[in-house]
C-alpha cells in the first residue's frame, strides 16, 4: 500500500495534535507522526486540518484542497442562533424557476454535511418539469386514497388533503414549488437516510442566503418509502438506486418578520 501520510519535517513541531484527533491511524515515531493502521482511514481530513503548521499531508484528503478557516467570518453565538431559528418551511412560492447556477451553489453546500464514516454517497436529482411535478402530486394523491382508511392521525388527515386537491385543485403535496430536489443513494447504503437528512438540513439552512425557500415534501416521501411504484416510475431511477429524501425549493412568495416560539426546553441531567 502506498504511503498515506507525508510530513514536512521542516515545518513539523511534533506537537501531536494530528495524533490526538486520529489515534487509530497515527502514532508518534522518531521522526514525527507516522501511520499505524492506514487501512482504517476514512478520508475525513481532520489530521490535515488540525495541524497548525500545515506540515502534514494525507493522500486521501490532500492539503492543497483544504481551505483555511477565516475566523472573522464565523457567526457569533447570537448570529448563529438567529440563523437557526429563522429557518422556515416555505409552502408558497413565486413561479420563476431557480437558475441552475443557484441550485448548484445550494447543493454544493449540502454535500459538505457530515455522513456516517465519511461515507458521503448522497447524489441529487433536480426536477423542474411541471409535467413531472404534477404527475408526482397526482400519484401521491392516488397512494393516499389507498391509505386513507388507516387509524393513525396522519392517515386520517389524508381524506382532507384529497378533498382539497380534488375540489379546488390546490397542490397539497408539492405546494406548486417550481422545483423539487430529490436525494439519492445506492440501495441499502448504511445510514443512507440519516446522511440524507443531514445533507438536506444543510441545504435548508443555506437556502435563505441565496434568497431561496425550502420545505420537506413529507407526504411524497411517505409515498416513496412505501415503495409505491406508480410514483417511483416517474423518476426513472437506475435499479441500484433509491430516493432517500425530497425537498421543495423556490423563491418564497412571503417573508416572515418574527421568530415563532416553541415548547419549553425538556432536558434531563444524569
Amino acid at each position: 500500500m502506498m504511503s498515506l501520510i507525508h510530513i514536512n519535517q521542516k515545518k513539523c513541531t511534533a506537537c501531536g495534535l494530528c495524533i490526538e484527533v486520529c489515534p487509530n491511524i497515527l502514532n508518534m515515531g522518531e521522526n514525527g507522526p507516522q501511520e499505524t493502521y492506514p487501512d482504517l482511514c476514512i478520508a475525513c481530513g481532520q489530521c490535515v486540518a488540525v495541524c497548525p503548521q500545515a506540515a502534514l499531508n494525507n493522500t486521501l484528503t490532500p492539503l492543497p484542497a483544504q481551505i483555511a478557516i477565516d475566523k472573522e467570518r464565523l457567526p457569533d453565538a447570537s448570529a448563529a442562533a438567529q440563523l437557526l431559528r429563522s429557518r422556515r418551511s416555505i409552502r408558497h412560492y413565486r413561479q420563476p424557476a431557480v437558475p441552475k447556477q443557484q441550485l448548484s451553489k445550494l447543493l454544493n453546500i449540502a454535500r459538505f454535511a457530515p455522513t456516517a464514516g465519511n461515507r458521503q454517497g448522497v447524489s441529487y436529482i433536480i426536477v423542474g418539469s411541471k409535467s413531472i411535478l404534477k404527475k408526482a402530486t397526482a400519484r401521491t394523491i392516488d397512494w393516499m386514497k389507498l391509505q386513507s382508511g388507516g387509524h393513525t392521525a396522519i392517515e386520517r388527515s389524508f381524506a382532507k388533503h384529497i378533498k382539497i386537491y380534488e375540489e379546488s385543485g390546490t397542490d397539497v403535496i408539492l405546494r406548486n414549488a417550481p422545483q423539487l430536489i430529490l436525494a439519492v443513494t445506492v440501495k441499502g447504503m448504511p445510514r443512507g437516510r440519516e446522511n440524507t437528512i443531514f445533507s438536506l438540513a444543510y441545504l435548508e439552512l443555506y437556502a435563505p442566503s441565496l434568497g431561496l425557500g425550502t420545505c420537506w415534501a413529507g407526504l411524497l416521501e411517505m409515498c416513496m418509502q412505501d415503495h409505491y411504484q406508480p410514483l417511483l416510475n416517474i423518476f426513472s431511477l437506475p435499479s441500484d438506486k433509491e430516493i432517500t429524501g425530497a425537498v421543495m425549493v423556490g423563491y418564497p412568495k412571503y417573508h416572515y418578520q418574527r421568530l415563532p416560539d416553541r415548547a419549553p426546553l425538556d432536558v434531563s441531567w444524569l
